[in-house]
């Protein structure tokens, strides 16, 4: 019997060969954010106060589907400390080969009311995008995937108000 470990690791071996780099160091969602601005800031050739990332993420971070997808794909605008304004994107649409591509599991996001904790997550640039759900043989496929409906359900959940909100 195969146990969802060893699917887990060798799934991620087989995006290892695709060339997605393995993050084994992120695992919440400090990490996470703190990853998404080093990509951020180098994507974007600048370096934001403490402050401006935290207003840019809470501005970019939104339980509507549609817009955060309009983010994802399209240049967006924010007004810096200093009043420059910054044009910005998250993706590198046009030349996508260099985009940064990442592979993460076991990233646990606890807010104050869930505690779940996702197997595979796909990131580009730092933006998770893909969620994976790994089962066993032994198990149906549809328990993955009521798993996944349950999280987004969930009061509270890092879908709405996370940088989860891309995938």
């Amino acid at each position: 019997m195969i146990k969802e470990q060893e699917i887990e690791d060798a799934f991620i071996g087989k995006l290892q060969d695709q060339k997605y780099t393995y993050r084994r160091d992120i695992r919440d969602k400090a990490s996470l954010e703190q990853n998404f601005r080093n990509k951020f800031e180098a994507l974007n050739r600048v370096k934001l106060t403490d402050a401006e990332f935290a207003r840019l993420r809470d501005e970019i971070i939104t339980p509507d589907v549609f817009q955060a997808a309009k983010t994802l794909r399209e240049q967006n605008y924010f007004q810096r400390e200093d009043g420059t304004p910054l044009h910005y994107t998250l993706v590198n649409i046009k030349e996508w080969c260099k985009n940064d591509f990442e592979v993460i599991n076991q990233l646990r996001i606890n807010t104050d009311n869930s505690h779940h904790r996702y197997d595979v997550i796909l990131l580009i640039n730092g933006v998770p995008v893909v969620q994976i759900e790994l089962k066993t043989f032994e198990v149906i496929p549809r328990k993955a995937i009521e798993q996944i409906v349950h999280y987004k359900n969930d009061a509270g959940n890092g879908y709405t108000n996370s940088l989860l909100c891309f995938m």
